[in-house]
């Protein structure tokens, strides 16, 4: 059974750093596509990065430029380094992952961890 489990959260002032990890487990190949998303209180969930087969990044444009996705295959483990955060970038943080071969939307993805909360106060 596929498992992803996020950690690094927690809260910081804006302007801080934060770097958020996925651990997967569950299966033995690798998972076509993998990704982070995030959904604030009242608003839909949405893309913030994925990697996608052949290790294709697509990176939401309101973080272009602070934020950076990086995935370890031999791990199994997604990263996503957050810099100069914004009070707005306050949120539920998910890594997600697929089987493909769509790597885009939330509907893209099966398999979702628990969430790791990122609070940016200004």
């Amino acid at each position: 059974q596929v498992r992803l489990v996020e950690s690094g959260g927690g809260s910081v002032q804006a302007g801080g750093s934060l770097r958020l990890s996925c651990t997967a487990s569950g299966y033995t190949y690798t998972m076509p596509c993998m990704g982070w998303f995030r959904q604030a209180p009242g608003k839909e969930r949405g893309r913030v990065a994925t990697v996608g087969p052949n290790g294709i990044i697509t990176v939401a444009e309101f973080v272009k430029g602070r934020f950076t996705v990086s995935r370890d295959n031999a791990k199994n483990t997604l990263n996503l380094r957050m810099n100069s955060l914004k009070p707005e970038d306050t949120a539920m943080y998910y890594c997600a992952a697929s089987r493909g071969p769509w790597c885009r939307a939330p509907s893209d993805f099966g398999y979702w961890g628990q969430g790791t909360q990122v609070t940016v106060s200004s």
